[in-house]
């Protein structure tokens, strides 16, 4: 009760950044998971409520802490220029430090070990700041580039290449920062982030996980760009432009998916007993 208490008391105070954040995620399509983080997070500690909280033991002098810095960080937001919006990823670092801390304040260093993911997940309700999406989307077209080419070469497409501009025989693409795929590769960053809590049990197997992410997330995204230039070049030009164009994020974020499918079945195997080489008696 005293939590609950405390929390919203905590929702109260970052009105602001709480409706910032709501506004933030339906006007820019690369934040519109942090509204869903919060729901998420509360979902992972319900479900192993038992587990947590089976031994509950205040940390006055820990809790109090992390909660001083988030405040202080919620402080220092309101001093930056522009106020709380143009400081949104400050504001919401301070919401989210100063609930961590409250957790561990009331429920102690053991809970807030065994909670560590869904806590630590509570860090992707902080919006990316700007350069940070850029240089991401930097990275993405680069890659992405790279496997368009391949994937022509590998179609035995003819093309021309100048950076993110590819001369194929009937029209030109460019590979701008919205072909980037930066939004489902995001989407793909927390589906297996969860996945492998869920799955997996091993530190290794989940930060190989994080290693394989960005190479299937390129390879899904010149497979999308170089699938609508084949189908504009063989079928309709209208592919380019129409609805697949569009709204086909969904159809190849699945895409991805399955591809991240035998790397989990193959850690799945390697953390099993019975993958384990026999020993000498």
């Amino acid at each position: 009760m005293l939590f609950g208490a405390y929390t919203l008391s905590l929702l109260v105070a970052h009105n602001r950044v709480l409706r910032a954040l709501v506004a933030l995620a339906l006007e820019n399509p690369t934040a519109s998971h942090v509204v869903g983080v919060p729901v998420i997070t509360l979902g992972l500690i319900w479900q192993n409520r038992e587990v947590i909280f089976a031994a509950v033991q205040p940390a006055w002098m820990i809790g109090g802490l992390v909660t001083a810095a988030g405040l202080a960080l919620s402080m220092v937001s309101l001093l930056l220029p522009g106020g709380v919006e143009s400081a949104l990823s400050v504001a919401a670092a301070g919401l989210v430090l100063s609930w961590v801390g409250g957790f561990l304040l009331f429920f102690g260093v053991a809970a807030g070990r065994t909670a560590l993911f869904p806590l630590a997940f509570l860090a992707f309700m902080i919006p990316l700041p700007d350069a940070l999406i850029d240089a991401v989307t930097g990275v993405l077209k680069a890659g992405s580039a790279d496997a368009v080419a391949l994937l022509f070469t590998l179609t035995g497409t003819p093309y021309l290449r100048q950076g993110y501009v590819f001369s194929l025989p009937t029209f030109v693409i460019e590979i701008a920062d919205e072909c980037s795929g930066i939004r489902s590769s995001l989407a793909l960053l927390l589906t297996s982030l969860l996945a492998s809590h869920r799955f997996l049990n091993t530190r290794w197997s989940k930060a190989l996980v994080l290693l394989v992410i960005l190479p299937i997330a390129v390879l899904k995204n010149g497979i999308r760009i170089a699938s609508l230039s084949l189908l504009a070049m063989h079928v309709d030009p209208s592919f380019l432009t129409g609805q697949l164009h569009h709204e086909g994020g969904v159809a190849f974020f699945l895409l991805a998916l399955v591809l991240m499918v035998p790397v989990f079945i193959f850690l799945r195997w390697s953390e099993s007993p019975a993958s384990e080489p026999p020993r000498a008696s």
